[in-house]
């Protein structure tokens, strides 16, 4: 296991997005399990999550800084992300990032590292998301409840101050992982690597369905379109495609009869093919 946390705006998904795909690794995103895990946390009888639920949405954003940290889940996430992770198969090498990626879930060794954005870099990046005012007040809790954590344990970090391209970070983050990449195990074949993709790809779904089933939300799948990761399986790909999420191919994760490769039908981005044999469908963008 590989593991990059930080604060909200700090970078950590497209670090482990390009580690994924150059390597041939498996890519856990903590927040594309953000409403399962809130769905545990519910079941679970969690006082701030059904709290949060609760409330009208308008509402969530006003209350007082400990209620949103409480509400937020963040502590409680971690030991979640930790069980998502166990449950995984042990190869290929997993990267695992997100903001409830701590210390004390990834301790403090050689394969984990926080990206730490100053406060100006944060506000910045969040500016250009779009994030309101009770949205950013709570991602100024993370920061500095992510930095107590970090300082704590001493754990190592890499500073995000706007003066490294997204090139020379990820050449810092491949340093840190640079044994732990050299003894692997990697994904070989494009057909693995296929499956990995897709693995990402059906958490964006399913974080989806999970997020629509709230009385409270508007909207569906159908209407709602985001960029996946074309599955062609070539190492060299990081094209991604716009699907509508209700057309997202959904089957079974199988392989193909007598065969180690995916039987399901690939998205593809324009102009590319897959590069196993496989089913002969596919889902173009």
């Amino acid at each position: 296991m590989l593991w990059i946390g930080g604060p909200p705006g700090a970078g950590k998904t497209t670090m482990a997005r390009l580690l994924a795909r150059r390597y041939g690794l498996r890519r856990y995103h903590a927040d594309v399990h953000t409403w399962e895990h809130r769905d545990r946390a519910l079941a679970a009888g969690h006082a701030a999550a059904a709290r949060w639920e609760r409330l009208a949405p308008v509402e969530r954003w006003s209350r007082p800084p400990d209620e949103l940290l409480a509400m937020s889940l963040h502590h409680e996430r971690g030991p979640m992300v930790a069980e998502d992770l166990r449950a995984l198969p042990r190869a290929p090498l997993t990267v695992a990032e997100g903001t409830p990626v701590t210390p004390g879930v990834a301790g403090a060794g050689d394969r984990s590292v926080w990206l730490m954005p100053t406060p100006e870099v944060q506000r910045d990046r969040l500016a250009e998301r779009g994030i309101g005012a009770g949205v950013s007040a709570l991602y100024r809790l993370l920061i500095e409840e992510i930095e107590a954590q970090v300082a704590r344990a001493g754990a190592r970090t890499l500073a995000v101050d706007g003066t490294r391209s997204v090139a020379d970070t990820f050449a810092q983050v491949e340093k840190v992982f640079a044994d732990a990449l050299a003894v692997g195990p990697l994904a070989g074949s494009a057909a693995e690597r296929a499956r990995l993709l897709r693995y990402a790809n059906r958490a964006v779904v399913r974080q989806h369905a999970a997020y629509f089933a709230r009385p409270w939300t508007v909207g569906d799948l159908a209407g709602t379109v985001r960029l996946f990761a074309c599955e062609c399986g070539d190492a060299d790909c990081d094209a991604e495609v716009p699907l509508a999420l209700a057309d997202f191919p959904d089957p079974p994760d199988g392989l193909a009869p007598g065969s180690d490769e995916p039987a399901f039908p690939p998205v593809l981005a324009p102009g590319h093919r897959r590069l196993w044999g496989g089913p002969a469908g596919a889902v173009p963008g």
